[in-house]
């Protein structure tokens, strides 16, 4: 038996007008889904602890079977395994996210425009990230490149400080969102005019595209202990995943994974490249397990663009999905497969809830028959509630 779960980050939503009082999963196009819907069972998962703040970092750790009360140190950390950055116990790590600020008013009446600076390219961010490094480098921070916008901070022997991860505050004045701490709160301003007048952003704002024009720093954290993925479940497992968070997580589980060519974090993300990675992966690299995470939904949530979170949620089902089950089926692999988000992206809001996500659980060898979609809604009618999301892989291995 093969166990695979697609994960579509941030999928689940709320009803929107633009799309006629649908969820953009009700409005997407998904026959695969809705197929293995109808052979299926369907739920409802509170992947976000209670007391805890709704992110992809918590909520994944859950669906893999991790309970985040005992084992989440930050989001930062499991990002720089997935860099290779070599931590201490007494080290403090940070997301430092290149954003895009307005020009023109001192740095506390700045507007935060753009979390991601137009998507950036990892190559156009390392050599932004060349030019911080060169400015703030020490013996205390340390800068790495992670990918397009996201990246590392460390600060050796260094304070966990509450910071605002930038996605909540678009449109915003950042004033009353900037760090507390003076050495952060300084590096931030400090960045500004560095950013803003390299050659790279004057450049690709001739272009037309947002600048990367100050850093932002958020997701502080302690080095992770994450216990062994193969030894808590006794499955070798691969990872698949654009975003440094995931691939980090699967660092510290000791998971293989997977490098994808084009793989972006994005609506343009090589959806089949991700699907053929984890077919290789259970087909011909000996892992019985594998973790599809698919960014997309939840950017497009973040960025507030409809029509694309719909389109992110069809091609999952069609360039991904339907990759997937296919292969199974023709190599003759019996398998289950998780599909979900970690929690909802509302477009209303452009960033996360800790609200419960819904979930579609398959058996290749039990089959029901029934017409049936993957919605919130269906998901929520099927009275199938798990609300502690650490406990679903349970129900995904043993197919209860």
């Amino acid at each position: 038996m093969k166990y695979i779960v697609v994960l579509g980050d941030g999928m689940a939503d709320e009803p929107i007008a633009e799309l006629g009082g649908k969820t953009p999963m009700e409005a997407a196009c998904t026959p695969v889904m809705d197929e293995l819907a109808g052979k299926g069972s369907l739920g409802t998962v509170q992947n976000v602890p209670q007391g805890m703040a709704p992110g992809s970092d918590v909520a994944n750790l859950s669906v893999l079977g991790y309970d985040p009360a005992e084992n989440y140190s930050g989001r930062s950390p499991l990002e720089a395994l997935s860099v290779g950055v070599a931590m201490e116990d007494n080290d403090v790590i940070f997301r430092s996210n290149i954003v895009t600020l307005t020009d023109d008013e001192p740095y506390e009446e700045k507007t935060i425009l753009d979390h991601s600076s137009g998507e950036i390219s990892t190559a156009d961010a390392d050599v932004l990230m060349e030019t911080i490094r060169e400015k703030f480098n020490s013996d205390t921070f340390q800068f790495y490149t992670g990918t397009s916008y996201r990246h590392i901070l460390v600060w050796k022997n260094g304070r966990v400080a509450k910071l605002e991860p930038p996605h909540d505050h678009l449109g915003s004045v950042i004033g009353p969102f900037l760090p507390q701490e003076e050495v952060l709160r300084n590096m931030m301003k400090e960045s500004f005019p560095i950013l803003n007048e390299h050659p790279l952003n004057r450049a690709r704002a001739a272009a037309g595209k947002n600048k990367a024009n100050s850093l932002w720093f958020w997701g502080a954290g302690t080095k992770p202990r994450v216990q062994n993925f193969q030894e808590k479940t006794g499955l070798k497992g691969a990872m698949i995943s654009a975003v440094d968070l995931l691939k980090g997580i699967a660092v510290g589980a000791g998971m293989q994974a997977c490098q994808v060519e084009g793989a972006t974090g994005s609506i343009d993300t090589n959806f089949e490249g991700k699907a053929q990675a984890a077919i290789d992966a259970l087909l011909k690299d000996g892992c019985d397990f594998a973790y599809i995470h698919v960014e997309a939904p939840d950017e497009m949530g973040h960025q507030g663009k409809v029509q694309e979170k719909v389109k992110s949620i069809e091609y999952l089902d069609s360039r991904l999905i339907a990759l997937v089950k296919q292969a199974m089926e023709e190599a003759g692999e019996d398998f289950r497969m998780l599909i979900l988000p970690d929690h909802p992206t509302p477009i209303r809001i452009r960033t996360h809830t800790g609200d419960p996500v819904p979930y579609l659980l398959y058996d290749s060898t039990r089959q029901l028959k029934k017409q049936e979609r993957f919605t919130e809604e269906t998901a929520r009618a099927a009275d199938n509630f798990e609300p502690n999301g650490y406990r679903l892989i349970e129900r995904l291995i043993a197919a209860e």
